[in-house]
């Protein structure tokens, strides 16, 4: 489970620098910003299925739609959120080598 927890913390920060980056580019930048969108949106309800995933995928395409708002890292909060914040109560996994 820690694998994949650390998959989805690296796939966070990577689409958020892509976010990001779109900032960089002067006058093509915005235009990105409107393909970039629509598939981050995707992304992120790809990677947080449920009533999380769906409310976070509104949010990340809120933010990336709109100027200046580029550089919060959303996917990177949201990961916090799902797995570091969250007060439900995690599994307790006890992992045990055999020989």
């Amino acid at each position: 489970m820690k694998i994949l927890k650390n998959k989805l913390f690296i796939k966070g920060i990577v689409y958020d620098a892509i976010g990001m980056a779109t900032v960089a580019i002067p006058f093509i930048g915005p235009f990105l910003d409107l393909l970039w969108a629509p598939y981050a949106a995707k992304k992120m309800k790809e990677m947080y299925p449920g009533k999380k995933g769906k409310i976070a995928s509104v949010i990340v395409f809120i933010e990336e739609i709109l100027p200046i708002t580029d550089v919060i890292p959303t996917f990177t909060l949201m990961y916090f959120y799902t797995h570091v914040w969250s007060k439900a109560e995690q599994p307790r996994v006890i992992e045990v080598e055999s020989y």
